[in-house]
């Protein structure tokens, strides 16, 4: 869980741009993308499959 403390003079404009980054470095929005709603085992199996075409694709390029 991300967590920002205000410091005492502080905007709140300069903490959310802290806690926006605490969150992206986490990693809690592709988690909670991906846990958006359920996914069937074909839909994952789907899913994988194209990830891994993109990946040679992207490999045999350079």
């Amino acid at each position: 869980m991300a967590q920002v403390i205000l410091g005492e003079g502080e905007h709140i404009e300069s903490a959310l741009r802290r806690f926006k980054q605490k969150v992206s470095r986490a990693g809690i929005f592709p988690d909670m993308k991906k846990n958006r709603h359920f996914e069937t085992p074909i839909e994952k199996r789907k899913r994988k499959l194209i990830a891994q075409h993109k990946q040679r694709k992207r490999r045999f390029r350079s």
